[in-house]
């Protein structure tokens, strides 16, 4: 082993030393796994002693067919569609749903709640065209209704068919008209225009849990949506808080993690007890970001728990030194080097909460390639980070990155990071997105090659976008393994298992995006009896055995 190698083990500390070299071709001097070792590691996150292996399954090949393709023996059921009635009060099923979060009733694999992401609205299926320029009235509340999030209830049957349950007392609709209250140092202040509650969430993305079972949704492209309804840009860009259980708690925005095109947001505890955020910031030459809270997490506090996303401290990486800078107002003003312009930008705390991405940039955070979804291994502890591509930067394809952080401490200020896998015709995958694990240490991807693009040019080998499954472990480590293909122009997003791992929850988006005229649709998924349009849809999918 050369010196640099040695030199990186001891760095990246012993915890992870095994999982590194399994990963860099040193398989062979890592002590195998044996079963009893995959349980352990993988209870604390799942609760289940057995889990379903997540290569169990012969991979597809690409393909550019009008429906959701999978391996043989397994199925799909779909669960809830754009514009499903939801509960008795008549509300709806969002469009273009993306994040899925499956929280069991009473521990039930086959009874629970279902919150979705609902990302943005289409003048095609949802509004019709503007009318002289602009949207009416009519159309901007539509536009707003559509989009946030939906919580349904869901229920597998004696047949094993998911189905909603439209007389839910939890079923209801989060959109861009709910009230939400502004947490965090921007709250009330001159950044947000005073603004302590504000109008709607929308452009809702991908997300997380917390340990005290809420959910994350979080704000990505909002700009155009706030611009057209002419909501103050300032309210919108946050990472906000729900209960689905509780309609009692107040849905929230959580101005500490900051105001950039949030992807998604990933939380774990560092070795201290203290709560840690990873965030990805959606957009070409943007920063990876991570939260770190003033004070610990204590399970007995329960939903109170929420005030650690009010207080702490927001940090960027700096991939080339390996170290997380943090934005802080001392180290913002410092890095103006006595600009005017930059010192009047950055007067207070909420100021860089605001405007982050600038702030970032500005202290040396590292300018990457679309950083979408985040998620925190729960074998390892390192990072996992979708960087879904960069045509300004030749990075068609996109890779997946990993950190591991310093003594393997979420809380720990550097970092050493390595290219997991690598996008291109070489591995199968083209634009990862959205991540999950599965207990065996799989990481689940999906991809996202922008609709335009699909099976044209170099993304033609692809055909449509897809599900990809890469072992983090093992001799296939890195490997991808394509488990599914979605429909026509779509992207399949949000993947999440129930507990025991016998059903995988995924939202097909945008099926036919590029249709111009409703009544010649590019797409007609998911080819239900008595619909005239392609619909986005959250399905189940099922054929996973123990």
């Amino acid at each position: 082993m050369d010196k640099n190698r040695r030199k990186f083990l001891t760095y990246v500390g012993t915890g992870v030393t095994a999982m590194t070299v399994a990963s860099t071709g040193l398989g062979l001097l890592a002590p195998k796994a044996g079963a009893e070792e995959k349980i352990s590691a993988s209870s604390h996150l799942f609760g289940f002693d057995k889990k379903v292996s997540g290569l169990q399954f012969t991979p597809i090949k690409p393909t550019a067919k009008d429906e959701v393709v999978l391996p043989n023996g397994f199925t799909y059921d779909v669960v809830a569609a754009y514009g499903d009635v939801i509960n008795q009060k008549g509300e709806t099923f969002g469009f273009n749903n993306d994040f899925t979060m499956y929280l069991p009733i009473n521990g039930s694999n086959k009874h629970g709640l279902l919150w979705v992401n609902h990302e943005y609205s289409s003048d095609v299926f949802v509004t019709g065209p503007k009318q002289n320029g602009a949207y009416t009235s009519e159309q901007i509340k539509k536009i707003l209704e559509v989009q946030g999030g939906s919580i349904i209830e869901i229920q597998q049957d004696e047949e094993g068919v998911w189905k909603m349950k439209t007389d839910s007392k939890y079923a209801r609709r989060i959109t861009g008209l709910t009230p939400f209250e502004l947490r965090g140092p921007a709250a009330g202040s001159a950044a947000v225009n005073g603004a302590t509650t504000v109008q709607g969430t929308f452009a809702n993305c991908s997300g997380g849990m917390t340990p005290w079972n809420t959910v994350l949704s979080c704000e990505e492209n909002y700009e155009s949506t706030s611009r057209e309804a002419g909501l103050d840009e300032t309210h919108y860009g946050w990472v906000v808080e729900i209960d689905p259980f509780d309609e009692s708690f107040t849905p929230r925005k959580h101005t500490g993690l900051g105001r950039f095109n949030h992807e998604n947001a990933a939380v774990g505890l560092a070795n201290d007890g203290r709560l840690v955020v990873y965030m990805g910031d959606d957009k070409r030459n943007a920063g990876v970001y991570k939260y770190i809270s003033k004070d610990k997490y204590v399970a007995a506090n329960g939903k109170q728990n929420s005030r650690l996303l009010d207080e702490g401290t927001l940090y960027v990486a700096d991939m080339k030194k390996g170290r997380w800078i943090p934005l802080t107002l001392d180290v913002v003003r410092e890095a103006a080097n006595g600009e005017a312009d930059l010192l009047a930008k950055f007067q207070t705390q909420a100021d860089i909460c605001v405007h982050t991405h600038e702030a970032a940039m500005l202290v040396g955070g590292t300018p990457t390639d679309r950083p979408e979804d985040v998620e925190i291994s729960p074998f390892d502890k390192t990072i996992f980070i979708a960087h879904t591509n960069n045509d300004q930067h030749g990075n068609i394809h996109g890779h997946i990155t990993r950190f591991i952080e310093k003594n393997d401490d979420l809380g720990s200020t550097e970092f050493y990071f390595e290219i997991f896998a690598a996008g291109g015709p070489q591995s199968g995958f083209s634009a990862p997105d959205n991540l999950t694990f599965d207990s065996d240490a799989n990481l689940w991807t999906v991809t996202d090659i922008s609709s335009g693009s699909l099976n044209k040019d170099v993304f033609e080998p692809f055909a449509n976008n897809g599900m990809f499954v890469i072992p983090t472990l093992g001799d296939k480590t890195g490997e991808a393994y394509q488990f599914a293909s979605g429909p026509v122009e779509s992207e399949m997003t949000g993947p999440w298992f129930t507990p025991d791992e016998t059903t995988l929850f995924i939202a097909v988006q945008h099926p036919g995006e590029n249709t111009t005229d409703i009544n010649n649709p590019t797409s007609m998924w998911p080819h239900r009896q008595g619909d005239t349009m392609p619909r986005p849809a959250v399905i189940a999918i099922k054929g996973f055995r123990y």
